[in-house]
């Protein structure tokens, strides 16, 4: 029986998409999160797809989008706004960088 080769584990960043190596991988983990916390408001309030398209004023098929996560179609911007059509906040913070880290980040916080 040959054995086995032993693999070597990397970790990871705090976001699979630098991790994988994409150019606007700081927007994709942005739009992510915005839109994690959007069905989960969604979710939290017993929406189904028909009234949380009325609610937002876009079409059920962008609902559908928006749910199972393409959001290529999607802004931050437009994320954002759904969230405080969902009658959430959002609030934009910026501060200066730590010296540790090379270059500034957006991150978003669901509280």
């Amino acid at each position: 029986m040959a054995k086995a080769k032993a693999e070597k584990i990397i970790r990871g960043s705090d976001n699979v998409f630098a991790d994988l190596g994409y150019a606007d991988a700081d927007e994709r983990q942005t739009k992510l999160r915005l839109a994690f916390e959007l069905n989960r408001v969604i979710g939290e309030r017993g929406l189904v797809q028909a009234t949380t398209a009325d609610l937002l004023g876009i079409n059920q098929p962008k609902v559908s989008a928006l749910v199972n996560y393409k959001l290529d179609g999607f802004s931050v911007e437009r994320l954002m706004a759904f969230l405080t059509q969902l009658d959430r906040d959002v609030e934009i913070v910026v501060r200066k960088k730590p010296k540790s880290r090379q270059a500034g980040r957006i991150t978003v916080v669901a509280a």
